[in-house]
């Protein structure tokens, strides 16, 4: 009646698999989560702790929730940033989310066009 029913019984008899062989997958999901999620995060958190140690006065910044601003004063755990003229907030080093890129970008291009318009050999100086 059932053509496959020995084939079943087959099946389910034999020896016991080895435990440590069902723990393997199990294992490679936590070296590819390691390498692919948690590796990534602690270097990205270890270089924006980086970034903010090295803040100064005067760099341009962006903060976590979208100001941009000019760094003003700066103390150990909090710092004055100016967003408009005459108009200046105190907020928390690690509210800093990053560097604005344009305004880096703008200082680097300036400094690239005064070498361009000089001389070879000549120095601003």
């Amino acid at each position: 009646m059932f053509p496959f029913e020995s084939v079943a019984y087959a099946q389910a008899g034999g020896a016991e698999a080895n435990p440590f062989v069902s723990f393997v997958p199990l294992i490679l999901i936590v070296v590819v989560f390691w390498f692919f999620l948690i590796r990534p995060q602690q270097k990205r958190q270890k270089e924006h702790q980086k970034m903010i140690s090295e803040l100064g006065k005067g760099d341009r910044i962006v903060t976590t929730g979208g100001l941009f601003g000019t760094i003003t004063k700066i103390g150990e755990d909090r710092m004055t940033v100016e967003i408009a003229d005459k108009v200046r907030v105190q907020i928390e080093r690690g509210q800093v989310s990053r560097l604005d890129k344009e305004a880096a970008d703008k200082s680097k291009d300036d400094s690239d066009d005064e070498k361009e318009s000089l001389p070879k050999g000549v120095t601003k100086g």
